[in-house]
């Protein structure tokens, strides 16, 4: 089977993927009489051993403690996007969102019919004063706090304050993207953004592409407890859980300790695949920095990114033009974004000698 391509973004390792386990987990649960009922009739809002195995994880990990009535189980992190966007029905109102920022946010913002600021970002995370002054009627904000996509800054806790702050005194939402959750390369990851928030003003919005496979399709929010009700009500006519086949899958998964030692894993491998990528930009002097799960490559001003790219891809080198995540064309900055996960060392000095005969070709 053919894995994912070099440097590609949002994609875990291909090594060590749990099919096995998952094979094991689908086979024996199916065959739970007890478990019939789940099948035939599923809860629209999830399966409650998964929402309870999720509570329990973020508990821990994230230092967010929630309950499992305020957890729902989407397809992904588009589903629980659109699935939050709906039971807001902020029509007409603005928006932050981070400049540079993830495209498929901008564009399910845009189908909900906001008017989206873009608001830049340093190394503190989202520039909360300058969204103030610029929009203070805003309704709602869209971050990634854990690890900005795609720079990497984490979010400072005074601006995390600060946000909260205006969040609470204009009656705005916060929409929390935790697409990495605790894949945290050095440290402890930062705590949840909902948890200085008690549950009050943030929605916390998670998946488990990054962690296990993007090909379960599965996603989680977790809602303000004020908000649960409604999410229930559209959960249950306009989005309703994934299979649940792979749901309870997924928390005998998470129950048996199998996730938790998958992520510890895969921060080792993600780690050691880093540095092995920072050894071959330091011998080619290049300008670089971490940027969470990728290492940006900063290119020479002018530098095509986006022809770069598609030249790269013709050889199996798939990299993110950074240029793409913006969309204010005045603040477009041009780099070249390696995923470190899709990086395995022994195709780097490969990979990296590639990449940069055609960066050069480019660049002359």
């Amino acid at each position: 089977m053919a894995g994912p391509a070099i440097f590609q973004l949002g994609v875990p390792a291909f090594e060590g993927l749990p099919e096995k386990l998952f094979s094991r987990a689908r086979s024996s649960n199916l065959l739970k009489a007890d478990r019939l009922s789940s099948l035939l009739y599923p809860d629209p809002r999830g399966e409650f051993e998964l929402r309870r195995e999720i509570a329990g994880n973020l508990s821990i990990a994230r230092n967010f403690h929630c309950h499992p009535e305020q957890v729902f189980i989407t397809s992904g992190y588009s589903a629980g996007l659109g699935l939050t966007l709906r039971v807001l029905g902020l029509d007409g109102r603005k928006a932050w969102m981070e400049e540079p920022g993830f495209r498929v946010t901008r564009k399910g913002l845009e189908l909900a019919r906001l008017n989206i600021v873009p608001i830049p970002v340093d190394a503190d995370g989202i520039n909360v004063d300058y969204g103030i002054e610029t929009a203070p009627d805003a309704a709602l904000a869209v971050l990634t706090p854990g690890q900005q996509a795609p720079l990497g800054s984490t979010l400072s806790l005074r601006r995390r304050l600060q946000l909260l702050e205006w969040a609470a005194s204009t009656d705005a939402w916060v929409i929390e993207d935790d697409y990495l959750g605790e894949l945290q390369l050095a440290g402890r990851p930062a705590p949840a953004m909902a948890s200085l928030d008690e549950g009050k003003r943030v929605i916390h919005i998670g998946s488990f592409s990054k962690t296990v496979s993007p090909a379960l399709r599965l996603g989680f929010v977790v809602a303000p407890p004020e908000l649960a009700n409604a999410f229930a009500e559209v959960a249950a006519t306009l989005a309703p859980a994934p299979s649940p086949v792979i749901q309870i899958a997924t928390a005998q998964f998470m129950h048996e300790g199998h996730y938790i030692r998958r992520v510890r894993r895969l921060k080792r491998i993600y780690s050691s695949q880093r540095d092995a990528l920072a050894e071959q930009l330091r011998m080619r002097n290049a300008e670089w920095v971490n940027a969470g799960l990728a290492v940006l490559l900063r290119l020479p001003d002018g530098a095509p990114d986006v022809r770069i790219v598609r030249e790269a891809m013709t050889a199996g080198i798939a990299p993110s033009p950074l240029s793409a995540w913006f969309a204010n064309p005045s603040w477009t900055v041009r780099g070249l974004l390696l995923g470190v996960a899709t990086a395995p060392e022994q195709h780097l000095v490969k990979s990296c000698h590639r990449l940069f005969e055609i960066i050069d070709r480019h660049c002359r």
